[in-house]
């Protein structure tokens, strides 16, 4: 699974001119769920964005990446968006071919929303309509913006051996040539 997080004062997701969602001060998230993503996914990400430290210490907001949107009663808005598995390397057209299945991943991404609430407060996650063409609007605080990854790397195939033109300089740190 792959997520966008950023830190927002406000968000909110209409569809067909309807407002449907809105949050205030917390994280607005884009959820990007891969063909082979899992329940230990799931879980990594859940644990990786409530704990996430991208607030100030309410006490002294100039002490930066003190708390995460637990400690400061904030507030999360989820969009599902298989966009975010689009293989763009080649050509102009993105391949979405990482991404999982329709209804395996409303299913999915179901159980991340529910994962969420189990583990935070329900009432403060909120979400888009899943599969529906949405206009998000949120106001980035900072700008603060994270990418997460369940399984970090695997989702980018490393490059072929041969193919690279980096040798180790006598430190191990790798130069370009």
């Amino acid at each position: 699974m792959r997520a966008v997080v950023q830190r927002v004062s406000s968000a909110s997701v209409s569809v067909d001119g309807v407002t449907i969602s809105q949050i205030s001060r917390g994280l607005m998230v884009l959820v990007g769920i891969g063909r082979d993503d899992t329940a230990s996914d799931v879980s990594n990400l859940t644990n990786k964005i409530l704990c996430l430290r991208v607030f100030s210490d309410p006490a002294d907001s100039s002490k930066m990446w003190k708390t995460n949107v637990k400690d400061v009663d904030g507030d999360i808005l989820c969009v599902s968006q298989f966009t975010l598995l689009a293989e763009t390397r080649k050509g102009n057209k993105p391949d979405f071919h990482n991404a999982m299945a329709t209804e395996q991943s409303r299913e999915m991404y179901a159980t991340f929303l529910e994962a969420l609430r189990v583990a935070y407060k329900p009432e403060k996650i909120q979400d888009g309509k899943f599969g529906a063409m949405m206009n998000v609007s949120l106001t980035n605080e900072g700008p603060v913006t994270f990418t997460l990854d369940s399984r970090k790397f695997e989702y980018t195939p490393e490059p072929a051996l041969g193919s690279s033109k980096q040798s180790k300089s006598t430190s191990g740190d790798s130069i370009a040539q």
